[in-house]
């Protein structure tokens, strides 16, 4: 279980530097224009801070997929017998990469189950809400393996497959947003506008958990980012003028 081990710590390591990496950047960013400014250096001229070539990406993330359809487990009997575990998901939009199984169990689990977790690299900036993108990848378990049954965990739900081999599905995806910009927003609870049809509204109900709504007289007092939260901006008038994974 070594490499187990290396895996995991990798992605805890991955998601406590990330936050570092970012304040790092922006430091050191800072600090060459100062350097610059204070000397008379030539080229270009100073940049308020965010305008230089770049300045939108973050640093590499791994997180975990935005949700899993499927999950599969095949048994190869030729040659020493071999379980291949597939899970296919959706990423929240397209420019996801590397997509792994990590494993979360260590040892032999006392229920018999085995605990995946299932990370791709995400987009290194903020994605247009396009639609959702097929994502998927495998894992071996070696002949002899000590476990009954396989729990894959998405970034918004899980997905357990009690028998070996075998087959399970996930729940069906919501709404992607790839059609909100636009149409009018209808808060949880609320009735949509008098005389909009249907085509025309998007409610909040049918949206990600992880929906930021920003209405036009909001203030944003943090700016962080996941890639797996879908942003809404609405006007005065509470139509959608923008839909962003970020």
């Amino acid at each position: 279980m070594k490499a187990t081990g290396a895996a995991a710590a990798a992605l805890i390591a991955t998601g406590l530097l990330w936050g570092v990496n970012a304040v790092a950047l922006a430091q050191a960013r800072d600090t060459d224009q100062n350097q610059q400014r204070a000397n008379g250096s030539g080229g270009a001229p100073p940049q308020p801070a965010g305008s230089a070539a770049g300045a939108d990406e973050r640093p590499d993330l791994i997180a975990p997929v935005f949700q899993i359809t499927s999950v599969e487990v095949i048994r190869s009997r030729h040659g020493p017998e071999l379980d291949i575990i597939r899970v296919r998901g959706l990423a929240s939009s397209g420019g996801w990469e590397e997509a792994e199984l990590v494993p979360l169990t260590r040892g032999t689990p006392v229920d018999g189950v085995l605990e995946l977790i299932f990370v791709a690299r995400a987009p290194a900036e903020a994605m247009d809400a396009t639609g959702f993108e097929p994502i998927e990848a495998i894992f071996p378990l070696e002949s002899g393996h000590p476990y009954k049954g396989v729990n894959v965990h998405s970034a918004s739900d899980s997905v357990t497959l009690t028998q070996l081999p075998g087959y399970a599905e996930g729940k069906p995806a919501g709404e992607d947003c790839s059609k909100c910009v636009g149409k009018v927003f209808v808060p949880k609870g609320a009735a949509a506008p008098a005389g909009k049809p249907a085509a025309q509204t998007v409610n909040e109900e049918r949206l990600p958990a992880t929906v930021r709504v920003i209405k036009h007289s909001d203030g944003i007092p943090t700016a962080d980012s996941n890639p797996n939260r879908l942003t809404i901006v609405l006007s005065k008038e509470g139509t959608i003028t923008t839909a962003i994974w970020e």
